[in-house]
């Protein structure tokens, strides 16, 4: 196991290392800071000082040197916008996103696996039909569009839930959130929802299929064949056996979702991440968008990794095959 984790360390470390050069020179590459950092009569004495302090005047190597060395001391730059530390910054608007897509995707999980068994289970009920058809829908209707709908008929005509915000927050452990308190969840559950949705069309499709898979298998006819009651064929076989895809899809989608629940975020107003990074792309904001782009690839990286450890428990073949 130990060998089998240096591995995967080693490899998520070249990663990390390829993704942080390409990543710097897409984005120093683009756009002169100066246009938002000085007014365009600035005097040429004022515009040579900024570049002096910002490093613009040195070569992109030496620029990625510094950054990279900056980094390794946990600075990761100061916003040109906002005046602050990058990595304050971020942190100060992660909660945010980190409730929302937490409850999107464990929402999605734990009802669409339930309702993807089954589907595979009694795949001609007619329950089970209308359950894939819901699936099609969250695959084919674009995200705007559903979360439009939402604040027109929940919060506009029905008046039930607010269009946007976050709501109230309680302070836990110096965090504000608002998943502790009533108007937080009031405004969390339409942005919740319109994220939750393709998420859980994933989660019905593949653990239909995982589970029409494995009550075809040998292994369910000779529980059957030993006597074994339906519910502890489905718990225990079943379940067990579709756990690796499952974990591979959550993991990944828990990271694209943190990643890019940017859509969701503009729609409803939500004060997260994604509508940072948006706020930064338009004001050409180099810092925020590098240390966003470096802690996603990380993101990526270490919930790949902790995927990859997760197949290793649940499956030791795996294990030792990867270390022989």
């Amino acid at each position: 196991m130990t060998g089998f984790l240096l591995q995967r360390v080693m490899q998520a470390a070249i990663i990390m290392i390829v993704m942080s050069v390409i990543v710097f020179a897409g984005i120093y590459a683009i756009g002169n800071p100066l246009e938002v950092l000085l007014p365009p009569d600035a005097p040429q004495d004022i515009r040579a000082r900024v570049i002096e302090r910002f490093g613009l005047d040195r070569p992109l190597w030496e620029q990625y040197g510094l950054y990279i060395w900056n980094l390794f001391h946990g600075d990761l730059g100061r916003s040109y916008i906002y005046n602050e530390p990058v990595l304050s910054l971020i942190f100060g608007r992660l909660p945010a996103t980190i409730e929302l897509v937490f409850t999107a995707v464990l929402g999605a999980l734990f009802i669409g696996v339930p309702l993807g068994m089954w589907a595979g289970y009694k795949p001609d009920a007619a329950s089970s039909r209308l359950i894939m058809a819901v699936s099609v829908l969250g695959f084919s209707v674009p995200t705007f569009w559903v979360g439009l709908i939402l604040i027109l008929t929940f919060a506009v005509n029905l008046g039930w839930l607010p269009s946007g915000g976050r709501g109230d927050t309680v302070l836990v452990f110096g965090v504000p959130w608002s998943i502790f308190t009533v108007d937080g969840w009031s405004h969390l559950v339409l942005p919740a929802i319109n994220l939750a949705l393709f998420k859980l069309a994933i989660m019905i499709r593949l653990a239909r299929a995982g589970t029409r898979e494995v009550m075809l298998s040998d292994t369910v006819k000779f529980a059957r064949a030993a006597g074994l009651s339906e519910g502890t064929i489905v718990r225990r076989h079943v379940l067990k056996l579709i756990a690796i895809p499952i974990a591979t899809v959550f993991g990944l989608e828990l990271a694209s979702t943190l990643a890019f629940a940017v859509v969701t975020e503009t729609i409803f107003s939500w004060p997260g991440v994604g509508k940072l990074i948006i706020d930064s792309i338009k004001n050409l904001d180099r810092p925020v968008m590098m240390a966003y782009l470096i802690l996603v690839s990380a993101l990526f990286v270490t919930i790949n990794l902790a995927v990859d450890l997760v197949y290793a428990v649940l499956d030791p073949r795996l294990r030792r095959g990867r270390t022989a």
